[in-house]
């Protein structure tokens, strides 16, 4: 497969670690040259010509200096680095534009390129003109020095005499040879997200996008990856692995036509969206991220939990807390008493963090439902006399801290809010607004100022209030189901979708410059904001409202392939499942929740006594694995889409001193035969130490305690009981285990 990168110039005598490159700006010389830019693992090569259409060469492997010298000669893929519409039209572009005089067509050329070197990034752009029209378009590539991701981006810049239309501008283009080629990708909805799709790649087009406005991965996520050697496998196979950095409505395609070539494209919707530019003005697009594995789908999920810790999701470098969680157990039943009850009740579990969720706010209108007061975010002294500020102290008293919901993009036609603001929220030009959830919700309009100095407000207002909040949990129930700003003009009324991003992201922003320390969560109506496009603002996202163990072992397994552990809250919930009504035993319950980011969703007043015991130990352990689990390599074994009856991953810490194996039956027959699975990303050298947490058999397992090489748990692996060792009354169709490992020395 070949990826292209346009890099300004070239040197024969390329770095020890492979980039060639100058540090000045310059202007391309005139005759062609490949310009390398690499990571630790992975190199891009353009051929770049002053003059001429950059192309890509290669997107692979680390090539050699003497490799990237001749690979001119040897190289078969002669793509444009990013096809504009207008002179071949029969084929797929990534971007279009109607010029100010009306004509559709570009054609670009290489006019510059600039180097720039921040430490953990060389950033390398490469400058292009329209032949004919001062039109510019720059495209951007990032290479990190200490991880394998690359991020590609576009921006444009009007020059002309008057006004120009973009009608398709994509973040990047990726041609992938053709073969044996897979695409890995996630589907779902509302309760069912992140489910894994692979298929072949087929002649034809294979579009993957999202149009709901607020929210983009409810139904399909906006990140893939291309197996270049047939079926994907986790340890082995060339790999490439695409992830759009945007928060909005976005648009992947993938056009295999009659060439040699998948053509793959990524980047904003344009659907609805044309955006226009006056004269001097810009417009940039989200950065595309790119990895390339030789070791299958897993090594490509580690690029990119390993950029996303760093660089992406905000405090990537802190352990998460565990936390208790209030909706599930009184949904907006909130009261004083009721709030203090479960602050107990998760303090003496272990627990560090109670949020309070929906229902503690409304003025005038009282939060008993979801059909009112969004927007009047003052606390119901109704139900809590002693305000925010009591609970504060009582959390407190207890050695825990507190955090909060809100819902700051919404309001409800029965609000303060709509009433005094009614046109704050989108609404198509001369229409009765359309509403959402509960059958009163609306959409505030963020690309209006004033309602982005609103909705920072919120946020200000609380923690000004009440500094010792240490975590928000911010929701978005509902898309935009109606097109139409009132602070737009009216032919700006296609920059809706994107403005309103471009707000959500400017709000984020002050938020982060003024609150560094603040926990948020990004809940989407469940799992509708698992994007790195608001992960950078964001510490964790909320996978699914689906809190059904069972189901969440397909979810968190199909998020596992983009997304780390840390940022994903998985909670120990009530049984019945307050959304399938599935009965599962609180044993696999807590194993399951206990490979993301720990939580609580139940009322811990319905538990007993044995399961409060219960869950205070698996939080004990849960802190010893936690480094583990939420900093450590992720390695997937056995699939649950596999359908085999089981799954199981491991977490192993960055030295390979630690790992944490998770094993899940999945599926319930009499004398059902499972495989045995083997571990993997252990130092063969080195000799573990087994425990398993969370041990409900009367009896240990046989090699609990004893040493065993790395390398025959990961030739081997352990065998596994079927099912637990209980009296019978006890006994139940489930079983799982998590077993610690540690390095036990010489």
């Amino acid at each position: 497969m070949e990826l292209n990168d346009r890099n300004p110039w070239q040197r024969k005598a390329a770095r020890a670690w492979g980039i060639l490159c100058l540090a000045v700006c310059l202007p391309v010389g005139s005759e062609a040259r490949n310009v390398c830019l690499s990571t630790p693992n992975t190199s891009l090569v353009l051929d770049v010509e002053q003059g001429e259409e950059p192309k890509y060469v290669y997107y692979g492997r680390s090539l050699s200096p003497l490799d990237v010298e001749n690979i001119g000669y040897v190289r078969n893929c002669d793509q444009p680095a990013y096809p504009a519409y207008g002179l071949d039209c029969p084929y797929e572009a990534a971007f279009a534009v109607r010029h100010s005089d009306g004509n559709l067509s570009t054609q670009l050329e290489v006019c510059a390129m600039e180097e720039k070197d921040t430490g953990e990034a060389r950033t390398l752009s490469i400058r292009m003109k329209d032949k004919v029209y001062d039109f510019y378009v720059t495209l951007y590539y990032k290479a990190y020095r200490d991880v394998d991701i690359i991020e590609a981006w576009s921006s444009f810049r009007n020059e002309e005499k008057g006004e120009v239309v973009l009608g398709q501008f994509a973040s990047a283009y990726l041609p992938v040879r053709r073969g044996d080629v897979w695409l890995s990708r996630l589907y779902g909805a509302w309760a069912n997200e992140a489910r894994l799709v692979q298929e072949p790649l087929r002649p034809g087009m294979e579009v993957i996008q999202n149009k709901d406005g607020v929210r983009n991965s409810h139904t399909a996520h906006a990140e893939v990856m291309f197996s270049l050697d047939g079926r994907p496998q986790e340890d082995n196979g060339r790999v490439i692995g695409a992830a759009l950095c945007y928060g909005g409505n976005y648009k992947l395609r993938v056009n295999t036509d009659e060439s040699e070539y998948h053509h793959f494209f990524a980047g904003i919707n344009e659907d609805r969206s044309s955006w226009h530019l006056g004269r001097g003005e810009d417009f940039t697009t989200p950065p595309l991220a790119l990895t390339f594995s030789s070791e299958g789908l897993g090594q490509a999920s580690r690029n990119f939990h390993r950029w996303g810790r760093k660089y992406k999701l905000a405090h990537g470098d802190r352990e998460r807390k565990i936390l208790l969680n209030s909706w599930e157990g009184v949904y907006f039943k909130i009261n004083e008493e009721g709030m203090e009850a479960m602050m107990s009740d998760i303090a003496a579990m272990g627990g560090e963090l109670f949020v309070m969720d929906d229902g503690w706010f409304g003025g005038k209108y009282s939060r008993n439902s979801d059909k009112t007061s969004l927007g009047d975010w003052v606390t119901d002294r109704r139900k809590l006399p002693g305000g925010v500020g009591k609970l504060l102290r009582e959390a407190e008293k207890r050695g825990i801290k507190f955090g909060i919901w809100i819902e700051p993009e919404m309001t409800n036609t029965r609000s303060e809010l709509y009433e005094k603001h009614p046109d704050w929220i989108v609404q198509a030009p001369g229409r009765e607004p359309v509403t959402g959830r509960g059958g009163t919700q609306l959409v505030l309009d963020l690309s209006n100022p004033d309602v982005q100095d609103y909705v920072f407000g919120v946020v200000d207002g609380l923690m000004t209030k009440y500094p010792g909040i240490d975590y928000i949990k911010w929701d978005a129930n509902m898309g935009i189901l109606n097109h139409g700003s009132h602070y737009l003009e009216g032919n700006r009324q296609s920059h809706l979708y994107i403005a309103y991003h471009c707000g959500f992201e400017a709000v984020c922003r002050r938020i982060r410059e003024k609150y560094p320390d603040l926990t948020l969560q990004a809940c989407a109506q469940g799992g509708g904001r698992a994007n790195y496009g608001v992960l950078p603002y964001f510490d964790e996202f909320w996978v699914s409202d689906n809190t059904d163990a069972l189901q969440r072992i397909y979810m968190q397994w199909g998020t596992s392939y983009f997304f780390p552990a840390m940022a994903m809250a998985s909670h120990i919930s009530a049984a019945p499942n307050h959304q399938t009504f599935r009965t599962v035993p609180l044993k696999f319950r807590i194993d399951v929740a206990m490979s993301g980011r720990l939580g609580m969703e139940i009322q811990p007043k319905d538990m007993t006594e044995e399961e409060k015991e219960m869950c205070r130990r698996a939080i004990a352990d849960y802190k010893t694995i936690r480094p583990v689990v939420q900093k450590g390599d992720l390695y997937r074994l056995l699939s649950p889409y596999e359908g085999l009856g089981a799954a199981s991953l491991m977490y192993v810490s960055q030295d390979k001193a630690e790992a944490v194996f998770y094993w899940w039956k999945t599926e319930h027959f009499m004398n059902q035969h499972l495989p045995r699975v083997r571990m993997s990303g252990l130092d063969a050298e080195k000799n573990y130490r087994i425990r398993e947490l969370n041990r409900i058999d009367n009896q240990p397992l046989p090699y609990e305690g004893k040493v065993v090489s790395g390398a025959f748990l990961m030739a081997n692996g352990l065998e596994l009981p079927y099912v637990h060792q209980v009296e019978r009354n006890r006994k139940n169709a489930y079983s799982s285990r998590v077993i610690y490992l540690e390095d036990a020395g010489d």
